[in-house]
């Protein structure tokens, strides 16, 4: 499971970080109004309808997500569009990224040439700036702490991590370029501190720590207070520094971005669905980090979807695992199996588990064997004489 997609059950801290990265540098204030009146018409500034429209963008898209752009007194439509152009985006970029992000015609020219040149940086070519600006335009318009992003992308670049994993950083977590770099350089001390404090090795530490970054970046908007809290927490509950340095890479750094309250309540809430020990609750959480992370509705629901399949809480607990699934995939592959007789309320969750691609291998094995003779009548027959 991706770090984009673990951060959907982040509780605590992290969501109101996610609402911190979200948040826009110019706030719609057509929110409550997605369709424009005349008396708004005649509101709008029409030099920049008209230079909008002369770049094929349409408008109507833009009066009805963020009209409060077309209110600005000033623009600079064509001076953005002509930055475009020059990196090679052609008409129909232009008028793509536009109409995706309107707020990029009320950016500073200036500001916006200083954001290609930090992006170029990072990029193998304009060819691939265009095709990262016409994919995630909102991050590359956010012109702002300019000096910081200047700093980090050098002190990431410095750190060992490659190009390719800074541009996307910067599209997908912009917010921790606009960190000051000494933030982002104590939260990486910290870091190391706690893997070599864990009992990690000098050696390993560089690829553990550029690999943690690259699968979820968002740990630099942490605090090192966080950090400690959560670690002394968790050896308060028994857990070894070996076992810390496992939970933490298997979640991708996310554990350091839960709160002790959150984690008390998913142990409390596991271990009472389960009807287990302390020391075989710590062996669940071992076998699957993922019920320390998720909040307990979530917990509850996945618990609930299962045995509704007729799956016992005994094979839960046997595979654990399972409980990272939707139960919504649940009913797809559950129903999937049951075509070819398999019935996994009567055996081992192993088939149902998984990736997708793991589940869909599992399947093909499955449909395979099904398939199979009992025996092939063209093998030869070994008879003795």
């Amino acid at each position: 499971m991706s770090w984009k997609l673990l951060m959907r059950y982040q509780p605590c801290k992290l969501r109101s970080l996610r609402k911190m990265l979200s948040a826009p540098k110019y706030r719609p204030l057509l929110l409550h109004f997605p369709y424009t009146t005349d008396n708004q018409s005649n509101k709008e500034n029409q030099r920049t309808v008209e230079k909008l429209s002369k770049f094929s963008v349409d408008i109507r898209k833009i009066r009805r997500f963020k009209g409060w752009v077309l209110w600005e007194n000033e623009t600079y439509v064509e001076e953005i569009a002509n930055i475009l152009q020059q990196i090679g985006a052609d008409e129909t970029a232009v008028a793509n990224i536009l109409e995706r992000c309107p707020e990029a015609i009320v950016c500073s020219p200036a500001a916006v040439n200083t954001q290609r040149e930090l992006w170029q940086s990072v990029c193998k070519g304009e060819e691939e700036l265009v095709k990262l600006i016409e994919k995630f335009p909102e991050s590359f318009f956010t012109v702002k702490h300019q000096e910081n992003q200047k700093l980090n992308i050098q002190f990431f670049q410095e750190l060992g991590l490659k190009n390719v994993i800074i541009s996307r950083l910067l599209t997908t977590a912009s917010g921790i370029f606009h960190n000051p770099s000494e933030k982002n350089k104590e939260m990486i001390k910290t870091l190391q501190e706690t893997y070599l404090n864990l009992g990690g090795s000098e050696a390993n530490m560089k690829v553990w720590l550029l690999k943690l970054l690259s699968q979820n970046p968002f740990i630099l908007l942490n605090s090192s207070t966080a950090i400690k809290e959560t670690l002394k927490f968790l050896q308060e509950q028994g857990f070894t520094n070996f076992e810390i340095l496992q939970l933490l890479s298997k979640l991708k750094g996310f554990l350091f971005q839960l709160c002790p309250r959150s984690i008390q309540d998913s142990l409390s809430f596991s271990q009472n669905a389960f009807k287990c020990t302390d020391h075989d609750l710590k062996q669940l959480i071992l076998k699957c980090p993922a019920l320390l992370y998720y909040s307990v509705p979530v917990l509850e629901e996945r618990i609930q979807g299962l045995l509704k399949e007729g799956i016992s809480i005994a094979q839960i607990r046997e595979t654990p695992m399972v409980l990272e699934l939707t139960p919504q995939i649940v009913q797809f592959r559950i129903k999937k199996l049951n075509s070819l007789g398999y019935r996994v309320k009567d055996g081992h969750l192993a088939n149902l588990n998984g990736t997708k691609k793991e589940f869909e291998a599992n399947f093909g094995k499955i449909q395979a064997k099904k398939g199979r003779p009992l025996f092939n009548p063209v093998a030869p027959l070994n008879v003795e004489e």
